[in-house]
């Protein structure tokens, strides 16, 4: 192998740019959720800092979302490099000693669970999550009443396989957190708190608990997250960020709380389109902390300075000013729009657009301007198969969070406008009612919704601009022939301009486009793997596809790699004298394989460290799509460093309830928030020459539990204002190169083989030109050995469907999956049109990212 590794041990540039990079930019993730001046502190000084997550900083969640990194800068480490003094090392110790002993009973644990359950150690670790471990008691000898302040960091940690929990030690405190807690907040005269979460947790005890000036919700910023926050404390850096879900005071008060990944088989989303603000906002129900919502060191003046309707687009200028004395900080400028009633049941408001200013200084002054089209204020009505603009009124609300709003337009329509002509696609699969806005919202605005419309400037809008789209839908496709039979037509013809890829495509067999719609097998990946390593070109990459018809057709195969908050590659490997892999080097988690002792001489080591950067729900929370594309090309960058090419990755599902497990690799519970965090991250990965984003899981995977066997019941309305709707955004500001299935079935069909989500929806209504591929494992039935889960009322998807719905990729690619295509072809249930559809799509993509490694 020809491996783009690092033959030499040392820190790369790169990596040193990049990591500078990531510590420039987070602190506009990090939000500000209370502070009565405790923070920041001028100057480094004594401070204590307690917390399971004081040494033990999380940089972002587990599974295949994880990196290997080379090191990572824990929240006690940034601190001590920043200069402070840590007054309280003896707690420190003792919950380090006490740590060691639950880790090593927790590596046992799930070494047992593997053997009993006779699955592999990676799954049994998605089974059963590290959890908190109790911590030690404060005690009045750990106080140190000469520090200035008290740190105190609550980590929690998730990731794929396994949903969190409303317990003690997960969405809520233990019993020694909340005890220590109020210890320190008593015993020190300032007291602030850090959230390390990848997700929401209850701050209803935090809230309650006298003493403390300051929470922040850091999130898991990556491995130089200690440095980041220590920057934060000084001053150094400014947080900027804002809430991108909604905080309740209640679990309870979440709409589908009491269902919830309950129900292995069935997910009823009976809430509809009331996820997050649109359900707090509609149902007149005050969060804890409000999406958008988030406070800075200084104070801010936000002033709408213009409006304007011109033809269908909407444009307000605001200006903002910093109207502290000290700190610079940003702001953002949030437009959210109130749609009339009428035969179609809408939210109280629903976010419009967004702008975040650059960095202002004291006194200063900045102008944003925000524009959205009324187009994409559109409600989906199920009864005509239409998007409308329905008559009335649509009060355009400016401030910066959900809350903080005033009208400040109003733009009328006068009569129903048709928008677009669809088909209804997601037929029910069972009967359920849906909520409906119980008008709450609009009860309790009601009056100052009337002063402040009486002020706010009408637009009338012309109809007449609004030209109404039908989509053509593709319902079969056509067989391509062969019009060059005799020739041998390679892909490096096609990039010379010698022939066409069509006629390449109409040469192959049935059985070598099996091969090809198929991940690597038999061989070509590593024996040993089973959890999303299986490459062997870029070993730690999750999979790579065949390279079978290299000499004979010039296809190269593309490597395939893990990691919404980076890559995640083995980070050392050796290789023995002839080139091949030693055994060993393999990092899952608490899962590690050694080398060999003993090894030859002239063994070869390769590194492969990786950027670890914050995780999507911090990126998010930036809420500056600009910042975004900066980490998206520093992540193209390490691509080409390694020699991958597609990146699965950015993760984009809605965050339906906080106990999903995987919430830390998406973005938002808001879809237009999700949709222009993945189009900006793709666009600063594609920057980068032949390498692409697969943007994921699709869709309406909203739960880790039984993944592969849940089945997602939604409406087509749910379906299409939320659960797709971010992705559509990605697609047409974006075009990823790839998109990866979900796992889940969605109304009974696997979303894998589902041809009207992945055919009609993707490529048809939104023009998607790239390539599609499976979720791992999603059509071998070894999933259950494997520990994925255990088929029960639905079963694994099909690949022979996969194929026929345009799911053009299956991976990470088996025996069987070949076995399964090419029968469905001779027993005429399977199109040869269809497979070469795949394959098309496959070789169109292989030109993109590896046109210079075929000629």
């Amino acid at each position: 192998m020809d491996y783009h590794a690092k033959r030499s041990p040392d820190i790369t540039v790169n990596e040193t740019e990049h990591m500078k990079t990531v510590r420039e930019l987070a602190p506009e993730c990090i939000v500000i959720l209370r502070n009565d001046g405790t923070l920041p502190v001028v100057n480094p000084c004594k401070i204590a800092v307690y917390g399971n997550g004081a040494r033990h900083t999380v940089k972002g969640g587990t599974g295949s979302g994880d990196v290997n990194s080379r090191f990572k800068v824990s929240i006690y480490d940034g601190l001590k490099e920043a200069g402070f003094t840590i007054t309280n090392e003896d707690w420190l110790d003792r919950y380090d000693r006490d740590l060691e002993v639950y880790t090593e009973e927790y590596i046992q644990k799930i070494k047992r669970y593997a053997e009993e359950n006779h699955i592999v150690g990676e799954m049994a670790q998605f089974d059963n999550p590290f959890g908190v471990m109790e911590q030690p008691a404060v005690e009045d000898s750990d106080i140190d009443g000469d520090s200035e302040l008290a740190l105190f960091v609550i980590t929690r940690d998730s990731g794929e396989g396994k949903d969190r929990e409303y317990k003690r030690g997960d969405y809520l405190l233990t019993e020694t957190e909340e005890a220590n807690l109020r210890k320190v907040a008593a015993s020190y005269r300032k007291t602030a708190v850090i959230l390390n979460c990848g997700g929401i947790i209850d701050t209803s005890v935090i809230n309650s608990i006298g003493g403390i000036g300051a929470l922040l919700t850091v999130s898991q910023l990556g491995n130089v997250g200690g440095n980041i926050i220590a920057d934060c404390i000084l001053g150094k850096s400014v947080p900027s960020g804002k809430l991108t879900d909604t905080w309740a005071k209640r679990f309870e008060d979440y709409p589908n709380s009491d269902t919830f990944s309950s129900d292995n088989d069935d997910e009823v989303y009976k809430e509809g389109i009331y996820v997050g603000y649109r359900y707090f906002d509609s149902f007149g129900i005050e969060p804890m902390y409000l999406f958008g919502f988030g406070l800075s060191y200084t104070t801010f003046d936000t002033e709408v300075t213009g409006v304007s309707l011109t033809g269908q687009t909407v444009k307000i200028t605001a200006c903002v000013t910093n109207t502290g004395k000290v700190y610079p900080g940003k702001e953002v400028v949030q437009a959210y729009c109130s749609a009339p009633s009428g035969n179609i049941d809408k939210p109280y408001q629903v976010l419009a657009g967004y702008k975040k200013t650059d960095e202002i200084a004291p006194g200063a002054a900045c102008e944003v301007t925000i524009e959205f089209d009324m187009a994409d204020l559109a409600s989906y009505d199920a009864n005509t198969a239409m998007s409308v603009l329905e008559e009335g009124d649509y009060l355009i609300r400016v401030g910066t969070s959900s809350a903080d709003t005033k009208i400040v337009m109003t733009v009328n329509v006068p009569k129903t406008v048709e928008v677009c002509r669809y088909r209804n696609l997601f037929a029910p699969d069972m009967h359920f009612d849906v909520m409906t806005n119980p008008g709450k919202g609009l009860e309790l605005s009601a009056i100052a919704d009337s002063k402040q419309k009486s002020l706010a400037k009408l637009f009338v809008l012309d109809t007449s601009v609004i030209t109404k789209k039908v989509t053509e839908y593709t319902d079969s496709r056509d067989v391509i022939t062969d019009d060059r039979a005799g020739e041998v037509i390679t892909l490096a013809d096609v990039i010379e301009g010698k022939a066409d890829l069509k006629q390449l495509v109409a040469q192959l067999t049935p059985e070598e486009m099996a091969h090809i719609v198929v991940g690597a097998f038999e061989g070509e990946r590593k024996d040993d793997s089973v959890v999303g390593s299986a490459s062997l070109q870029v070993p730690g990459a999750a999979a790579e596809t065949t390279r079978s018809f290299f000499d004979t057709r010039r296809i190269p195969s593309l490597v395939l790699a893990d990691g919404p908050a980076g890559l995640r590659l083995i980070p050392h490997f050796k290789t023995y004298p002839d080139g091949s892999l030693v055994p060993g080097g393999y990092v899952f988690g608490f899962s590690r394989q050694d080398f060999p002792e003993d090894l030859p001489e002239g063994c070869i080591d390769y590194y492969q460290y990786c950027t670890a950067i914050p995780i999507a729900t911090a990126l998010a929370q930036s809420w500056n799509p600009d910042l975004i594309e900066k980490i998206g090309f520093l992540i193209g960058e390490e691509m080409t460093d390694f020699g991958v090419h597609l990146w699965l990755a950015p993760g984009m599902n809605i965050h339906r309830n906080p106990l999903c497990g995987r919430n830390f690799e998406y973005y938002s519970e808001d879809p237009l928030v999700t949709g222009k965090c993945a189009a900006a991250m793709t666009k600063g990965v594609q920057k980068n020459k032949g390498r692409g984003t697969t943007i994921k899981h699709y869709a309406a995977n909203n739960q880790e539990d039984n993944r592969l066997f849940s089945n997602s019941h939604v409406t087509e309305r749910t379906m299409r204002e939320i659960y797709l709707k971010g992705f559509e955004i990605a697609v047409k500001e974006s075009q990823p190169l790839s998109i990866m299935t979900s796992y889940n079935l969605l109304n009974g069909t696997h979303t894998a083989n589902h041809y009207e989500l992945i055919q009609n929806v993707l490529r048809d209504e939104w023009g998607f030109e790239g390539v599609v591929m499976t979720d791992w494992c999603t059509t071998q039935a070894i999933v259950a050995e494997m520990g994925f889960g255990k088929p029960g009322k639905y079963h694994e998807s099909s690949s022979a469907m996969c194929v026929h719905a345009g799911n053009d990729w299956i991976m990470p690619g088996s025996a069987t999956d070949v076995e399964g295509i090419l029968k469905a072809v001779d027993d005429k249930k399977l199109s040869v049109a269809d497979l070469q559809f795949c394959t098309y799509n496959i070789l169109k993509t292989c030109i993109i990212c590896a046109g210079d490694e075929i000629i």
